[in-house]
């Protein structure tokens, strides 16, 4: 039986030469849940993430995976057990089409993995599912349209649905709307609350207003310890939260809200 807990971590530590970029971090994700990991610049949220797809070790402290420790396990490892990170496998064929990129991600399930030399007749038996991928996060008007010729939100839902080719049991979003206007953001912070039916979500995210909309749980960083946790209303309500947040005021996160 599956517990509800799908990602925990205990007292994950890591060091640098002597600075503590993540300070003893006990995280909890619940199944099913959009999890927010957030913090101030420097607070340790993208080494964190670094740690949970191990891209680097922690000093101490473990990680555990559907009650399995995953500490000392390989990238490649932990993206066969379902965690998923979007960058790993994002569109980086920017010449190639918008279905391509999709079948690309999608041969990694097949054992067919970047063998390009296959016939196009070979592949087409995965036209159906990217098709149906590329429809789930509103692409499917894009299919033949090249990649670099899309527009910046269009790209990270792109990079949405190669993650999505993957079958992951867990989505780790690395700032999944930075530097984008806000009807992209808009759309793509609707975009995650649709696709995260039936999925568990763990987001890196700057932007107040996608965190209070869509995150069912925020974990607070700051310094690379755990400041607060909760829903949105305790954490934004927090006063060690706006005192972390330089200059940042109750009004502003209450506003973020509206």
């Amino acid at each position: 039986m599956k517990t509800s807990i799908i990602l925990e971590t205990r007292n994950l530590t890591k060091t640098f030469l002597g600075f503590v970029a993540v300070d003893a971090v006990n995280l909890q994700v619940q199944r099913g849940q959009i999890h927010a990991l957030i913090g101030p610049n420097g607070a340790g949220k993208t080494t964190c993430f670094n740690l949970l797809t191990k891209f680097i070790k922690p000093t101490q402290g473990q990680i555990y995976f559907d009650g399995q420790e995953i500490t000392h396990d390989q990238p490649a490892d932990i993206a066969r057990k379902g965690i998923i990170r979007s960058f790993q496998i994002s569109a980086v064929f920017p010449q190639l089409s918008v279905l391509d990129n999709v079948r690309i991600a999608l041969q990694r399930n097949t054992g067919l993995s970047f063998h390009f030399w296959r016939s196009e007749r070979s592949l087409t038996s995965l036209n159906a599912r990217a098709r149906a991928l590329l429809d789930e996060v509103g692409l499917g008007g894009f299919a033949d349209e090249i990649t670099v010729n899309l527009p910046y939100g269009r790209k990270r839902a792109l990079e949405i649905a190669t993650t999505l080719a993957m079958e992951p049991s867990l989505m780790l979003l690395d700032e999944p709307t930075q530097g984008m206007g806000h009807e992209d953001v808009d759309r793509v912070t609707q975009l995650i609350k649709q696709v995260s039916a039936g999925r568990t979500i763990l987001m890196v995210e700057h932007n107040m207003k996608v965190v209070s909309s869509i995150a069912d749980r925020i974990t607070v960083l700051a310094r690379g310890a755990v400041l607060a946790e909760g829903d949105y209303a305790a954490v934004s309500s927090n006063p060690a939260v706006m005192e972390a947040y330089m200059g940042t005021t109750q009004g502003e996160l209450e506003g973020a809200h509206a």
